[in-house]
């Protein structure tokens, strides 16, 4: 890229490419025809990651997601084949998103018990078929993952999730995905502690293999932390401490050269990049974001504000170009 170039991109400003944190074309082409209304696409990108359960839930969180509005057309294609595993999974985990979708502002909730209501049932409708997607395939851990936010959404007691948590971590200890529902799970602002969430953070990037991006359970834990005490968002990153241990976290993981990132590595990037622009390390923070392709997570950035102006704010003043 030329000089010319670098200025015109400079100029363009970063091209965003929302809620997509993933290098994964084949998942990219099945949320496009989603988009479109088109369900089957999503079929085989499923059936293929049978054998890969981080690719699994990376998936089926993202093609669930893609999919609101969309369960009827989910429900006709189960009619036709009641054995599928990947299609109950999927329906199970679209209602799940349609639930959080419909759920009301929590501030609003005594003039809205109604809608609560209806929240609930949504919510509580996603049990049968996340159930049956672990019967037929005794496994995977993906419906348990889903089964973690659903008794999230229902604020089910700790002795549920813990239960379920533990049928998650038994099929995949390390899976990304069952680590951030457990977090969240743990955080202050869902019936946790920041000890319990700290010590469960710093275990899990302690326990991570090579390559895996577990450790940036640890800035995540610090956002959840801020969010759930409402200290002010500079005075939480400021501590030499705090830097110290992010610094430490992002340094345990080494993303393979030449061979295959780990499926949430732009995740990881963006809570990472996020953490260090906050704490005006900016060289480690344009490390992490300029390696995100402009394709930024909802978390930790909603934390900060509206995501997609949180990411863009911190891409223009680190001078991170991700169109070029």
């Amino acid at each position: 890229m030329g000089v010319i170039e670098v200025d015109r991109a400079r100029a363009r400003g970063p091209r965003l490419i929302a809620s997509r944190p993933w290098a994964d074309t084949v998942l990219d082409d099945a949320v496009n025809a989603l988009g479109r209304g088109y369900l089957e696409p999503a079929i085989p990108a499923l059936v293929a990651t049978r054998g890969d359960p981080e690719v699994r839930a990376l998936r089926v969180e993202a093609l669930s997601k893609a999919a609101v509005g969309l369960a009827g057309g989910i429900e006709a294609l189960l009619s036709r084949d009641r054995v599928n595993p990947d299609l109950w999974l999927w329906l199970g985990r679209t209602r799940v998103e349609e639930a959080w979708e419909a759920k009301p502002d929590v501030r609003a909730r005594a003039v809205q018990a109604d809608r609560m209501r209806v929240f609930h049932q949504a919510m509580e409708s996603a049990r049968a078929p996340l159930l049956a997607a672990a019967q037929l395939m005794p496994a995977d851990p993906a419906p348990w993952v889903s089964l973690l936010w659903l008794a999230l959404g229902l604020e089910r007691p700790r002795e549920e999730k813990d239960s379920i948590w533990t049928e998650a971590s038994r099929r995949h200890r390390t899976l990304f995905a069952a680590n951030i529902a457990r977090l969240i799970t743990l955080s202050p602002g869902w019936g946790g502690t920041s000890q319990e969430m700290f010590d469960f953070a710093r275990a899990a990037g302690r326990q991570a293999p090579d390559g895996d991006p577990l450790s940036v359970l640890l800035p995540l834990a610090y956002f959840e932390h801020v969010v759930g005490e409402r200290s002010g968002r500079s005075r939480a990153w400021v501590s030499y401490e705090v830097q110290r241990e992010i610094t430490s976290a992002a340094g345990r993981w080494h993303e393979p050269r030449g061979g295959r990132a780990h499926p949430r590595a732009v995740e990881a990037h963006n809570a990472f990049g996020a953490a260090f622009y906050l704490a005006d390390m900016r060289r480690p923070a344009r490390g992490h974001l300029s390696r995100t392709g402009g394709r930024f997570s909802v978390l930790p950035w909603s934390h900060m504000g509206d995501p997609e102006k949180e990411f863009h704010k911190a891409c223009s003043r680190l001078n991170v170009i991700t169109n070029g």
